[in-house]
């Protein structure tokens, strides 16, 4: 029996993975794909994780991401507001940063399987019992899922968000664009929003979240753009004057953001599959390395100390939810504001007279720098 497996191998799985490897756990993390690969995100970091990150050995610095100092949002019809971000950040592809993650678990010790699917989950009391779909089995202490938004293993443990049908698709595409590196912009249009900020090499991060509503009446994904999209000035001169360096953009559907559990079947949920924060608020993948940090130290006192499991359970439920509760809330909250033509122009008319008032929407979504885990 090993230690601890860690089902997904997106930022939450592979720092939690890195972080326990370092304190001689024995960790093995098992995802469905392989690296590198691009995933639909929008590639902004909170400069909140950077004592983490350089605490476990894992500095973004060597790879170039793009330095991040000042936010733009802007309504349907063009309007805008502009603000200083209190921390900043730093802007990073999925494609790059996952992989420098991966590279560096291995080298941890890390076991790390690619091409590997969970089917079932089973809970025996003393520990885990995982079976994978190529027939093995494997057997673990503790397990943390991180397998991202939405998983066939949601189904099968019944998670109470899998069944409700959500409206909402991401789409992203990696462009070049004459466009300042150290700002980050969000732009309204009908049902929904877009963001686009500097990354790596020269290129930008654009995403955005809308209906599937919206692409059902236009059909196609250009269509859509162009008819939808494009009424927002702004979103018109990316569109017409952007080099898009996809053939195709990425695409996921089910984006849900509602309330789910962060300890589930005795596994610690963490990142996307505990609870995911609305893209609005640009700190997904902050949030998600985060919780590979608290579930790192709640493991190591499980597993240095009484190893009492409802007290593992209870404590990071607590820590979890103390961290990130608060956040989620306001971004559901916030994104209510926007996608409506009428209320996006009146939150941004109204929000570009009050910059205290954005100052403390983004402290609300937001967390202070942490550093390395306690055990």
């Amino acid at each position: 029996m090993i230690d601890v497996a860690v089902i997904g191998g997106g930022l939450a799985g592979l720092t939690s993975a890195i972080a326990l490897a370092d304190k001689g756990i024995s960790v093995t993390l098992l995802e469905k794909k392989s690296y590198p690969q691009h995933k639909v995100c929008g590639e902004y970091v909170s400069n909140e994780v950077l004592p983490y990150l350089r605490s476990i050995g894992a500095d973004p610095a060597m790879l170039r991401p793009a330095t991040i100092s000042r936010f733009m949002l802007t309504s349907p019809k063009g309007v805008k507001l502009e603000s200083p971000l209190d921390l900043g950040g730093f802007g990073i592809s999925r494609y790059t940063f996952d992989h420098f993650l991966y590279q560096l678990a291995l080298a941890r010790g890390v076991q790390v399987r690619v091409h590997t699917t969970v089917q079932d989950v089973q809970f025996t009391g003393n520990g885990f019992h995982l079976k994978l779909a190529n027939g093995d089995t494997l057997a673990a202490a503790v397990v943390l899922g991180a397998y991202g938004k939405r998983s066939a293993l949601d189904r099968q443990f019944n998670r109470s968000f899998f069944a409700k049908r959500s409206p909402y698709i991401g789409v992203k595409y990696h462009l070049r664009l004459d466009m300042p590196t150290d700002l980050i912009a969000l732009h309204n249009f009908k049902d929904g929003y877009a963001g686009i900020s500097a990354i790596e090499d020269g290129r930008y991060c654009f995403c955005y979240l809308t209906t599937r509503d919206n692409l059902r009446r236009y059909g196609a994904i250009p269509a859509m753009e162009k008819a939808v999209l494009q009424q927002n000035p702004h979103l018109r001169r990316i569109f017409r004057e952007a080099e898009f360096l996809y053939e195709q953009p990425e695409v996921i559907n089910e984006i849900s953001f509602a309330t789910k559990t962060c300890v589930d079947h005795h596994m610690l949920m963490c990142g996307d599959a505990a609870g995911m924060i609305t893209p609005l608020c640009g700190n997904g993948m902050a949030m998600a390395i985060h919780a590979g940090k608290l579930a790192t130290e709640h493991v190591l006192h499980y597993i240095e100390g009484d190893r009492n499991r409802q007290v593992l359970e209870t404590s990071y439920t607590h820590a979890w939810k103390n961290q990130f509760e608060r956040r989620l809330q306001v971004g559901r909250t916030v994104q209510r504001l926007f996608g409506n033509p009428f209320l996006s122009e009146v939150a941004v008319n109204t929000l570009r007279h009050v910059p205290a008032a954005v100052q403390l929407i983004m402290r609300q979504t937001h967390g202070q720098p942490f550093g390395s885990p306690t055990s």
